[in-house]
């Protein structure tokens, strides 16, 4: 696997919500087995880019989204998972009654292998052992971070070549913040390659290969994550200064 096959490729992305252009003809790529991070502060467009990638918001006209080679602008949600780019959505958005193991199980709807989840579920539990501990569980009586586990295992169940992760850290303490980053280097070494929308842009620029810095719609900055963390605009406008 080399670092220069481009696993996505979004070029002149222009998102509109209504009258609003949220997304403004942006252009940026995720090479194979990359971890690429998108950071911005509130309000710049990070997600919307994502849910343009995923298909849940329709691109704009001239805009262009190629997935392992195929174009998938115009493509429906659910066949860009079978594609294999599957979305961590914001907020997690399990299904509180159901437990654990079904809703990874739900994960898993686009495959037709079904003989081998049982490899998958081992996989997913042996890196989240807490899940395992907690499979009859219903997913709404776990905590915020085991949540976070079950929604990314979940987008594990579908075999995914990407992982596009929407604010994983969002409302979760600095010590599960530094697990959950910690798990989505071990899913990058496992050969899924990773888009990261993230607002914690330490932790995004500390794990992350490359960056694209978002600000209203546009980006302002591109470059390698470790040089762009020590960038003194950088530290000041994302990282508090220090």
């Amino acid at each position: 696997m080399t670092m220069s096959e481009k696993m996505l490729e979004v070029k002149n992305l222009n998102t509109f919500y209504g009258s609003i252009h949220a997304v403004k003809g942006i252009s940026f790529e995720v090479n194979k087995g990359e971890i690429v991070t998108i950071i911005g502060n509130n309000g710049a467009g990070k997600s919307t880019t994502l849910n343009t990638v995923s298909g849940i918001v329709k691109a704009a006209q001239g805009s262009q989204i190629i997935f392992n080679g195929q174009d998938i602008t115009k493509t429906a949600p659910a066949d860009i998972v079978k594609a294999g780019l599957v979305l961590v959505p914001e907020g997690r958005e399990v299904f509180p009654q159901m437990t654990v193991e079904t809703n990874l199980l739900l994960g898993a709807f686009s495959r037709t292998d079904k003989e081998n989840f049982g490899k998958s579920y081992e996989r997913i539990y042996k890196l989240f052992p807490r899940l395992e501990e907690r499979k009859k569980q219903a997913a709404g009586t776990l905590s915020g971070g085991e949540q976070q586990m079950l929604a990314i295992g979940r987008a594990m169940m579908s075999e995914p070549k990407m992982i596009a992760f929407d604010e994983p850290s969002l409302g979760l303490a600095p010590n599960i913040i530094k697990q959950i980053f910690s798990m989505i280097q071990e899913i990058r070494s496992q050969g899924i390659s990773v888009l990261l929308i993230e607002q914690n842009a330490n932790m995004a620029l500390k794990i992350a290969d490359r960056a694209y810095v978002l600000e209203t719609g546009r980006i302002t900055l591109t470059g390698d994550a470790k040089k762009l963390r020590k960038d003194d605009a950088i530290r000041k406008a994302y990282l508090g200064g220090k």
